[in-house]
């Protein structure tokens, strides 16, 4: 992040915000939770199957100020945040991250891990992609590692990530959506064969929710 972008965000008191809305987490070990979702826009990782493209291109969002994002999230129920983009690993974290701790809510983060995270997080959620690499560091502290399979050696690039993380780190291998049809009848003999991997499905498509 460059001091110019910085300062615009002053320190991270504001960030690029996409939106913000109470739902029900849909993916990965933490679905079926009610949560607060807070999704900020820029992504330069690129996937081609990205359900989020609308995301991409932060100049479309202009920074709005943190401490009305918390306001409009403490007024609910939820007692988790999930931080998700985009990919929020852009941005300093650390101001809205401790702002909601400090209110007792649990801060999970979905990224690509490709930068440092900044920030207080109960739950980090990796999803690493081929054409930008998570960082070591970020590996080694997920705590859910959730690849994303298009194609049949995606099975091999989820091997690969799978021995960088925690023996405590929970694995799932879910199905790019457009070909959900098809790859999930090889996602699931691959699990049995392989046990430690769990599958995640986009749930929150099949409830037809945010």
């Amino acid at each position: 992040m460059t001091d110019e972008i910085y300062e615009i965000l002053d320190g991270g008191k504001r960030l690029p915000l996409v939106e913000d809305f109470y739902t029900i987490q849909g993916e990965g070990f933490h679905s079926g939770k009610p949560a607060y979702f807070i999704r900020l826009g820029g992504c330069d990782v690129g996937c081609r199957w990205c359900d989020a493209k609308y995301t991409w291109n932060p100049r479309q969002f202009p920074p709005q100020e943190v401490d009305t994002i918390i306001q409009r999230a403490c007024s609910f129920p939820a007692q988790a945040i999930v931080i998700t983009g985009g990919e929020p690993s852009l941005y300093p974290l650390g101001y809205l991250t401790h702002a909601l701790r400090e209110r007792g809510l649990q801060i999970f983060i979905e990224t690509s891990g490709v930068r440092p995270l900044d920030g207080v997080f109960d739950w980090v959620c990796l999803s690493p992609k081929r054409q930008n690499p998570p960082l070591t560091e970020n590996l080694s502290r997920a705590d859910e590692l959730k690849v994303i399979i298009e194609k049949p050696d995606d099975f091999a690039w989820a091997e690969e990530n799978a021995t960088q993380v925690s023996e405590h780190c929970r694995l799932y291998l879910q199905p790019e959506w457009s070909r959900y049809e098809e790859l999930i009848a090889p996602i699931v003999e691959y699990a049995k064969a392989h046990p430690r991997w769990n599958i995640s499905i986009q749930n929150h498509k099949f409830m037809h929710i945010p």
